[in-house]
Parts: C-alpha cells; structure tokens; sequence
C-alpha cells in the first residue's frame, strides 16, 4: 500500500514557519532607506573613529547594491565617497 502525504511540512523554515519574500522594489526601498540613514550617522561621527569605519564598509556596500539596482544616487548620496 502506498501512502501519500500532502501536509506542505517541507517546505522552507519548517512546520508553522511563515515565508517571507520581499518584492524587488521592496528589497530596493529598503536598501535606499538604511541608505540615507547611514549617511545621517556618518556626518555626525568621527571620521577618525572605528564606528565610522565600519559604517563607511557599509556604505560602500549600499553604494554597489544601488548602483547595481539601476538607483540614480546622485540626490541620494550626501557623504559622495
């Protein structure tokens, strides 16, 4: 006798785990925003200090994923690095 079982229990995350998927322009909105709000951290921190260094990786990462994104970051980008 062959038995089939249809429950979904293997899918991503497990059993009772909600999937969730960013839409692209979602995924891009998100990335603009923490953007922006890494450039705010910035102007006020110490550019000598090892927190502006590694926010600095950060936006260069940002930089590349908008840039790659087709975003236009020329109103965006307040730091210009």
């Amino acid at each position: 006798m062959i038995v089939a079982n249809n429950s979904c229990i293997n899918h991503k995350g497990g059993e009772n785990m909600e999937v969730l998927e960013m839409t692209e322009k979602e995924m891009m909105q998100k990335n603009v925003e923490e953007f922006a709000r890494l450039q705010n951290y910035m102007i006020v921190a110490d550019k000598e200090s090892e927190s502006y260094k590694r926010m600095k990786d950060r936006y260069i990462e940002l930089k590349v994923i908008l840039t790659a994104s087709g975003i236009n970051l020329t109103e965006l980008d307040k730091i210009k690095e």
